[in-house]
């Protein structure tokens, strides 16, 4: 079995290639490739079934990133590759110029293709809702730590007095006779032959002959709600939480969408993470470089933690406390704290101080002709 290529690969484009080139790429190659223009050639169709999923991936904000990081593997179980042409291309009119949807476009450019297409009415009896997406900002320390949020969003509910069907007590839903119960027009543009969204019924093949008067037909209302969420321990700054079935309900018993919590952590004042490592830094004097000595740091909870500075102890140096660092995921694990010491050098010598100093440099007897230090043994 052939290996998949690699969307950037599939579609000719760069890495970090913008939305508009990605789309241009696309639209070149769906032209190209498109079976009603290569009739019976199951290459085309390959290429075209290839460059569909590729443009699904990499036109989406959430699934992007994933696969930037992961690859193939970060995209298993997101509904994403692969699962049928009419979910790639949802919400993407703009890509030939449309204004109809763009799943109802190439619905009836790509039918027969076992793509995952199927009627136009049928599809579009139970209409899920939208995904919603919260952004939230916590600590430096809620982040390693973990914490509970209460969220304050709006999103739509499903109308409590039609219960979603958008008519009112003892309504019916006849026939409409713009479309004749198909849910879309068909116009010709080009070799293309384009099915668009029906304006009279939405798509939905039907109207109401007396809607609903809470909420005008459309089935939802929108409301206002608080939820608490829970942020694990080890969170980082970008990741994405999903609470199943938070975000807009769905009409006609379709689906609710999810809420989508994107977390973004503010900078601490002290403290640096590194996957799963912390990093700050200390103050320590010369005297302490030289001998050694214990000094107490708080660490980032706020505790007293004891560091052990060796004797001999140089400038930038950085020691390990273990187990202090950041929470693994599902484990019991931590990172590591890594302390930089920064040696003080005193700025202002008091008339004893300097009696001993002297007394030192006596005893140091240093060269003052030193010979150069490689820059290649020095760390960076």
């Amino acid at each position: 079995m052939a290996s998949k290529r690699d969307y950037y690969e599939v579609l000719g484009i760069d890495k970090g290639a913008d939305s508009e080139t990605i789309k241009k790429a696309y639209r070149k190659l769906a032209v190209k490739y498109h079976p009603d223009r290569n009739p019976g050639n199951k290459e085309a169709e390959e290429k075209f079934k290839e460059a569909t999923e590729a443009y699904e991936v990499l036109s989406d904000d959430q699934k992007r990133p994933i696969y930037d990081q992961y690859g193939f593997a970060g995209l298993e179980g997101m509904g994403g590759a692969g699962q049928g042409y009419s979910h790639a291309f949802h919400d993407f009119s703009d890509l030939f110029g449309s204004s109809s949807g763009f799943s109802d476009i190439f619905e009836n450019l790509f039918g027969g293709m076992g793509g995952g297409f199927s009627g136009g009415r049928s599809r579009r009896e139970n209409n899920d809702g939208a995904s919603l997406r919260y952004d939230l900002e916590i600590d430096f320390k809620d982040a390693v730590y973990g914490c509970k949020k209460d969220v304050h969003f709006r999103h739509n509910e499903t109308c409590p007095t039609c219960k979603g069907t958008g008519g009112a007590s003892g309504s019916s839903r006849k026939t409409c006779s713009t479309c004749n119960g198909v849910g879309q027009v068909r116009r010709s543009a080009g070799f293309f032959s384009v099915q668009q969204t029906c304006p009279t019924c939405g798509g939905k093949g039907t109207i109401i002959d007396h809607p609903c008067s809470s909420c005008h037909g459309s089935g939802v209302q929108e409301k206002e709600k608080v939820m608490t969420i829970t942020i694990p321990a080890g969170v980082d700054d970008g990741k994405r939480i999903a609470i199943p079935h938070q975000g807009d309900a769905g009409t006609n018993g379709g689906q609710a969408g999810d809420l989508i919590i994107v977390i973004h952590v503010r900078q601490d004042k002290f403290f640096e993470r590194d996957g799963n490592d912390l990093y700050c830094a200390v103050p320590i004097s010369i005297a302490q470089a030289a001998l050694g000595a214990d000094v107490t740091i708080n660490s980032l909870d706020g505790r007293k933690i004891t560091l052990k500075i060796p004797s001999g102890t140089t400038q930038g140096k950085l020691l390990r406390i273990k187990d202090e660092g950041v929470p693994y995921s599902n484990s019991s694990r931590k990172g590591d704290l890594y302390v930089k010491v920064i040696v003080q050098l005193p700025t202002k010598l008091s008339r004893q101080q300097q009696q001993v100093m002297m007394e030192y440099a006596k005893l140091e007897n240093a060269t003052t002709s030193p010979d150069l230090i490689p820059l290649s043994s020095l760390a960076r």
